[in-house]
């Protein structure tokens, strides 16, 4: 007796430490990945940044920055990259003038230091692994530094950042630029390498083969042959034969003129960008975003302006006359060749007028009336949004303008057949005066969806923008056979309402007849059968309470009714879990509410859009 007793207090001891024990392991995971719940009294926080000296206008855009979902993608891509390809690719400097469009991203005289730094990705690295930490799910207040990615700017730059009160804008401008130059230098150490053989043939020829200058110029890449059209933005492979999404944040905007007197239109400059910058109007009412960017965007009148084919108009109309004045045969043939120069160069581009031919004095050229205008060629998936606050006076004083902005949750971009809609992910705003103040950093929780892969061990590329790329090879034979139908082939885990278990297969005329005569003949099934139909009618009748005008209402109506309301409920919770924030203010964190972000209209400075997927 005593040992059944002993036997049973040990099976409860260890019963005990067991429950314990997955109560300690798996009680916070548990608790902190369940949904939200308004009742809990836990508090849940993001990581915060800490502040030793003026580091708000960096802690303000790193917060910014973690809560970009695309940005996030293309870093984690970007490195997987360069740490599948060799060292060699990128540690060998391609010389600028190489690739085609170079001009647009460096400058000639770029050192060799800088564009090996380019080429490495080094603060492309720093900067993921900040965020990485940045957006851990911590289950106590955090609280890390911003020093290692410092320290990577450092390095990366060759000169120490000052840590006085600085601008969160020209911060964000000199981490973005250095990212898209990153990119674009990676971009042209591959496609080189790709060209002398680095990544087919072996890396060790990189290394041995140093172009000369003028060589290296004469090997521009052009994709399939075809140039690229002008003021459109260059697409070039990896390398890999695959095309490159490029940076996230970067943008492509043109400059059109017009003379509003011959109808000239020059070619559109084009320009490339990471940040766009909106004036803020001095009203002293409330302003909102879409005036800032008619500020921008809107037809300028520019007087006093010089156009090129009204100037060959005037040359033309002077040597006519000279023509007329003329009484040697010589001078009346030099004038006509001039002429007949003059009006092929205005006929086909008259922004080249013939070099052999002397034209008026650029100050005697007529003054004229021109229109400009911007718009946006391609529209970057990140818009980061900087508005300028600064009023500068005659006695270079510079003060903030304190105007309210009113910005909006969504924001529609483009023309009506080629429109873009962004949604608000991060706003950084600013308190003080124009000399000095404090950043604080309201960043949207969004919790990035699962990358769904329901065909993991089939065949697939690193970079593959499609989960299953080739079928697997039962369906390829099915669809060659053609017996089977069409709906069958589908992947069974997106179509199925099972969640990701098959349901049973339809059922042949015999089996349904069969199914059908096994119901017939057994009374005791038919009689469940009507049971169960009774009971189920009873219920609709009890529960919808129908109206002498709707007596007639069956329970398939009340049942979509309730799954109406199930389907509401869902999408007020999912509306209110995405209508969450965090207000970061250094290493201090709270909730906050969309209302709340879009009242922040005297004090917003920087704005991040980030593209709604179609």
């Amino acid at each position: 007796m005593p040992d059944k007793t002993l036997t049973v207090a040990t099976y409860a001891a260890g019963a005990s430490f067991a429950a314990i024990t997955l109560i300690y392991v798996f009680g916070p995971t548990f608790f902190f990945d369940a949904g939200p719940s308004p009742s809990a009294n836990r508090k849940r926080g993001a990581v915060g940044l800490s502040n030793p000296a003026n580091d708000c206008f960096i802690n303000s855009v790193l917060q910014a920055l973690a809560g970009l979902g695309d940005l996030r993608i293309y870093l984690i891509r970007e490195t997987h990259r360069r740490s599948l390809d060799d060292e060699l690719v990128y540690a060998q400097v391609t010389p600028v003038g190489m690739l085609l469009g170079d001009g647009q991203h460096f400058r000639s005289d770029t050192p060799n230091w800088k564009m090996e730094g380019f080429q490495k990705g080094l603060v492309t690295k720093g900067l993921k692994d900040i965020l990485d930490s940045l957006n851990e799910r911590p289950l106590y207040n955090k609280t890390i530094s911003a020093m290692p990615f410092l320290r990577v700017l450092e390095e990366a730059f060759r000169q120490r950042i000052s840590r006085q009160q600085q601008d969160a804008q020209e911060f964000l401008q000199v981490v973005a630029e250095r990212l898209c130059n990153e990119y674009h230098a990676g971009q042209r150490a591959r496609v080189s390498a790709r060209r002398l053989g680095a990544l087919s043939d072996g890396s060790s020829e990189l290394a041995q083969i140093e172009p000369d200058r003028e060589q290296a110029r004469s090997l521009l890449v052009q994709v399939n042959g075809i140039e690229p059209p002008q003021g459109q933005p260059q697409i070039v492979g990896n390398g890999l034969g695959e095309q490159e999404e490029g940076f996230p944040m970067e943008g492509r905007s043109e400059s059109q003129i017009e003379c509003l007197t011959c109808g000239f239109k020059p070619r559109p400059t084009a320009t490339t960008f990471c940040t766009l910058t909106l004036n803020v109007p001095q009203v002293s009412s409330a302003t909102t975003l879409g005036a800032c960017f008619d500020g921008m965007f809107k037809t300028e009148y520019i007087d006093e302006f010089k156009c090129e084919k009204c100037r060959l108009l005037h040359a033309i109309s002077l040597l006519e006359a000279d023509l007329r004045r003329s009484t040697s045969e010589a001078a009346r043939e030099s004038v006509r060749a001039a002429l007949d120069k003059l009006q092929l160069a205005l006929e086909t581009d008259p922004e080249n007028p013939p070099k052999d031919v002397v034209l008026p004095d650029l100050s005697h050229a007529p003054r004229r009336r021109i229109a400009r205008h911007i718009r946006l060629t391609s529209f970057p998936k990140i818009l980061a949004i900087h508005l300028s606050r600064s009023i500068f006076d005659a006695s270079r004083y510079s003060q903030k303008n304190s105007a309210k902005v009113a910005f909006p949750e969504e924001l529609p971009l483009g023309g009506l057949l080629n429109q873009k809609k962004y949604k608000l992910l991060g706003v950084v705003t600013h308190k003080g005066s124009h000399d000095s103040g404090h950043y604080e950093t309201f960043r949207r929780q969004v919790i990035q969806p699962p990358f769904s892969n329901p065909s993991t061990f089939k065949p697939a590329d690193v970079y593959s923008r499609t989960a299953s790329p080739t079928p697997p090879p039962h369906t390829r034979a099915q669809r060659s056979g053609g017996e089977e139908d069409s709906s069958l082939m589908s992947t069974p885990d997106l179509l199925s309402p099972y969640g990701g278990v098959s349901p049973s297969p339809p059922l042949d005329s015999q089996q349904k007849y069969t199914v059908s005569a096994n119901r017939v003949r057994n009374p005791e099934s038919s009689s469940l059968w009507s049971v169960a139909a009774n009971a189920k009618s009873t219920f609709s009748k009890i529960t919808s309470k129908p109206s002498p005008e709707v007596e007639g209402t069956s329970a398939s109506t009340v049942m979509d009714k309730s799954t109406a309301k199930s389907r509401t409920a869902a999408k007020s919770k999912r509306r209110k879990v995405q209508d969450r924030w965090w207000r970061i203010s250094d290493d201090k964190v709270k909730e906050a509410s969309t209302r709340d972000v879009l009242s922040m209209q005297r004090e917003v400075y920087l704005l991040f859009y980030e593209m709604e997927r179609a």
